[in-house]
């Protein structure tokens, strides 16, 4: 096989293409979630720290500001692919729980089961014991 046709097969697989738009979205998703820490998030902290521009706060030669950011940026982009992704989905996969079957016995006679409770077997007639 050629490394052009072994490169088709590669790429045609569906796995390659769904990895290609997870990234996809994976990049469109971290823009939203940057400017909403940026707009949103950043303003509600500045009021906490002393300047009042996160994005200017330094120690020393440290940017504490821009690192902040990002921390908050991962925290949330963190948080959220764990609820949808993990939780969500998990939800949605989760296969219902089959119902206990009823409690039955074997009829000693014909061996059929017979509910528990019964005192005679409805197939054969037989008197069960209680």
């Amino acid at each position: 096989m050629s490394f052009t046709q072994e490169f088709k097969s590669f790429v045609a697989r569906g796995n390659v293409v769904d990895l290609a738009v997870a990234v996809v979205l994976g990049g469109a998703f971290g823009k939203i979630v940057t400017a909403f820490v940026s707009g949103l998030i950043m303003p509600l902290v500045s009021y906490v720290l002393p300047k009042g521009d996160w994005q200017t706060l330094v120690v020393g030669k440290f940017q504490v500001g821009a690192l902040l950011g990002a921390v908050i940026d991962f925290l949330l982009i963190a948080l959220v692919v764990f609820l949808v992704f993990v939780k969500g989905i998990a939800s949605l996969t989760r296969k219902p729980e089959a119902p206990a079957p009823p409690p039955t016995k074997p009829c000693p006679r014909c061996l059929e089961a017979v509910p528990k409770a019964a005192t005679r077997c409805k197939f054969c007639t037989s008197e069960l014991e209680a």
